[in-house]
């Protein structure tokens, strides 16, 4: 069935972003993997491209189009180019951090971080898991107390993608008892005395992508750094969720579809018993199966994105493209991997790779469970 869902001007985005990565990451991504990191530098390179801040207005330094099909064809593309743990940092920073700061900063913080966020000088990642507090947002225990002008942070953080990277944290912080009132986003900034990093997170896959631990020691942030209105992050956080989840959403798609692809690609060519693997109805059938999933599952997604950028994207649509989404990625890369036979545990062929980046998928952003109890929610059940 023909996909409508972009013009012209989104397609050619995506081609220019795929020679983008051709040209400055696929050359150096392997290098990446083992060293754990992708440098800080490729977030300006991919700024000076017009791939950083597309939504942030043009009078920051910015694209001016919050039109979320651009990220939507970043995130296709990176799966396509099997560059997924580099490329989440920059569809992080693009997706999930800047709506925080275009919804909530004030016109002097906008005037402060916009352009550099919008060229990619300064990098932004976002802290709300701690080693005791994953998706129950009111189990936070870092805290702000208020001193004069300032506010003095303690606590840690964990898995915290661009940890290492970063240069503006928005970190979700506690500052009342109110279990669930009493939670503030504070953008801590690198080089604050007391804010440390921990090491780099060894992680089952997405390697090229820094996680790290970070933790708060009387961190002095000053007040002007408050970002939305005090006591009321539990409310900003779960406005800009659904976002959060549809990026999580297209990226699980996109590497079940470049897997499938691939796959076809490889039963064409490998032989066992005298033919193609291919002509085994085992595997057309498992094909067939897969190639039916994810093009039914791209046409809900792209209905959530349009609804993304009408405004009218609920909360349980969002929730359902998410797990619905990983949960096919999962099953997608195991068949896959399984009609590769031993060369899809090997390391060399992408289908690895994919199987162990996939894993998360269920996880962060709300694991499938929370996200099926949103949508048992909005049932009345």
């Amino acid at each position: 069935m023909e996909r409508k869902h972009y013009d012209d001007e989104h397609q050619a985005f995506g081609k220019a972003f795929r020679a983008f990565t051709d040209k400055v990451v696929v050359p150096h991504f392997d290098a990446w993997e083992r060293e754990g990191l992708m440098p800080r530098e490729v977030f300006a390179v991919a700024g000076q491209s017009g791939f950083v801040g597309m939504a942030v207005p043009e009078e920051y330094g910015g694209g001016g189009v919050p039109d979320f099909r651009f990220n939507q064809v970043m995130g296709e593309q990176v799966a396509a180019a099997g560059i997924g743990g580099a490329g989440l940092g920059l569809t992080l920073h693009n997706d999930v951090c800047l709506p925080y700061f275009l919804s909530y900063a004030t016109e002097e913080q906008k005037g402060r971080w916009l352009p550099g966020l919008a060229s990619g000088e300064l990098i932004a990642a976002i802290a709300m898991t701690e080693p005791g507090a994953g998706s129950d947002l009111s189990g936070i225990r870092t805290s702000a107390r208020r001193d004069g002008g300032d506010y003095v942070v303690n606590g840690a953080k964990t898995f915290i993608t661009n940890g290492i990277n970063a240069d503006l944290v928005i970190t979700a912080v506690r500052t009342s008892d109110d279990r669930h009132r009493g939670l503030s986003l504070l953008v801590i900034e690198r080089g604050m005395p007391g804010f440390e990093r921990g090491r780099n997170l060894d992680k089952l896959g997405l390697h090229a992508q820094d996680t790290a631990e970070l933790s708060f020691t009387d961190v002095r942030v000053p007040a002007a750094n408050l970002l939305g209105t005090e006591n009321e992050a539990f409310a900003h956080l779960t406005a800009k969720l659904a976002q959060e989840r549809m990026s999580i959403a297209v990226a699980g798609l996109a590497e079940a579809r470049a897997a499938l692809e691939e796959t076809i690609g490889y039963v064409k060519e490998r032989r066992a018993f005298g033919t193609t693997i291919s002509a085994f109805q085992n595997t057309k059938f498992v094909l067939a199966e897969i190639a039916t999933e994810v093009d039914v599952t791209q046409s809900f997604v792209d209905q959530c994105v349009n609804a993304l950028n009408d405004g009218t994207l609920l909360a349980a649509d969002a929730a359902k493209a998410k797990w619905w989404a990983t949960e096919l990625q999962g099953r997608t890369v195991d068949r896959c991997l399984q009609l590769h036979g031993g060369y899809g545990f090997m390391s060399e062929y992408a289908i690895s790779r994919r199987y162990a980046d996939a894993r998360v998928s269920r996880i962060y952003g709300g694991t499938t469970e929370i996200m099926r109890g949103v949508v048992a929610k909005s049932l009345g059940l």
